[in-house]
C-alpha cells in the first residue's frame, strides 16, 4: 500500500506499519483512552492482537498528520481463512482471532479488529478513512473480502436490548440507527449477522469494580457504564460477553 493523502487540502497521510514502524511504535499507547477500561481486559484478545506486529505489519494502517507530527488514527486487521459462507464465519472477534493464529491453512480474507481515532480528532470522518484504508490493504494483499466485527457505538445506551433487535433499528431515512453502523453502510457494507458472544471478559468481581467504578454487593446481573450487555456476577466472578455485528465490505 502506498502512502496517500485524502485530498490536497487534507494533510493526513495513510501509511502502514511496515512503511513506518517508528510511527507504529509511537502509536502503541496513544489510543487506550478511546476504549472503556474493561474492554482492555479480554480473556483472549492478547493472543491475537499480539501477533499483528511484525507478522502482519503491512496490513496495519496509520493516519498521520505530518504538519503536526501527530498520529490521528489507527486501523488494526488480521488475515484469516474463510470460505465466504455464514456457516464458516467465526462466532465473533475472539473466534476470529483464534482461528487466524491457529489455522494452518493460508488466509483468504481480512478482518478489521479495531478502528481508532484520537479523541481530539473525532468528528472529522477519519473513521471512514480508516475503513477505506483497510479495504485498500486487503486488496493489495489479495485478501477478499474485508469483514468487520463491529462494536456498535450507541449499544451501551441500550444494554438490555438484544443485539439482533438493535441491529435492525433504522432511522426515518432507512439508514441504521447506530452511528458506527452508518459509517460502514455508507461505505457499501452490508450486515452479515449478529453475535451475542463475541468478546469474552471473565475476571474477579473486584477487578470489575475497579474497571467500572461500581460495587457488586451480591450475585446478579448488572448494567454498568459503557457496557453493551449486562455483567453477570456469580461467586465473586464477573462474566461478560460483548456482542457485535458482522459487516461485509467487498474488496
Amino acid at each position: 500500500m502506498q502512502a496517500s493523502r485524502p485530498s490536497s487540502a487534507d494533510p493526513i497521510e495513510v501509511l502502514t506499519a511496515a512503511q513506518r514502524p517508528d510511527l507504529w511504535e509511537r502509536s502503541r499507547s496513544l489510543f487506550e483512552t478511546v476504549w472503556p477500561e474493561y474492554n482492555m481486559h479480554g480473556n483472549h484478545t492478547g493472543k491475537y492482537f499480539g501477533t499483528l506486529i511484525p507478522k502482519h505489519a503491512r496490513l496495519q494502517v496509520l493516519l498521520y498528520d505530518a504538519s503536526r507530527d501527530s498520529i490521528v488514527g489507527r486501523g488494526r486487521t488480521i488475515p484469516f481463512r474463510w470460505d465466504g459462507t455464514l456457516e464458516d464465519l467465526p462466532a465473533g472477534i475472539d473466534a476470529l482471532g483464534l482461528r487466524a493464529i491457529d489455522d494452518p491453512e493460508p488466509p483468504t480474507a481480512l478482518s478489521a479488529l479495531a478502528a481508532e481515532v484520537a479523541e481530539d480528532q473525532q468528528g472529522r470522518g477519519l473513521s471512514g478513512l480508516i475503513i477505506k484504508s483497510m479495504t485498500a490493504v486487503a486488496r493489495g494483499a489479495g485478501l477478499a473480502p474485508l469483514v468487520a466485527p463491529v462494536r456498535p457505538s450507541w449499544k451501551d445506551r441500550y444494554p438490555l436490548t438484544p443485539i439482533d433487535r438493535y441491529a435492525q433499528w433504522v432511522r426515518n431515512d432507512g439508514m441504521p440507527f447506530d452511528p458506527w453502523l452508518r459509517v460502514h453502510v455508507r461505505l457499501g457494507a452490508t450486515i452479515l449477522r449478529t453475535e451475542t458472544r463475541s468478546l469474552q471478559i471473565e475476571a474477579p468481581a473486584s477487578d470489575w469494580e475497579e474497571w467500572t467504578g461500581m460495587t457488586f454487593p451480591e450475585d446478579g446481573d448488572y448494567v454498568f457504564p459503557a457496557g453493551l450487555a449486562p455483567l453477570s456476577v456469580r461467586d465473586g466472578v464477573g462474566s461478560y460477553w460483548e456482542p457485535n455485528i458482522w459487516m461485509l465490505h467487498h474488496v
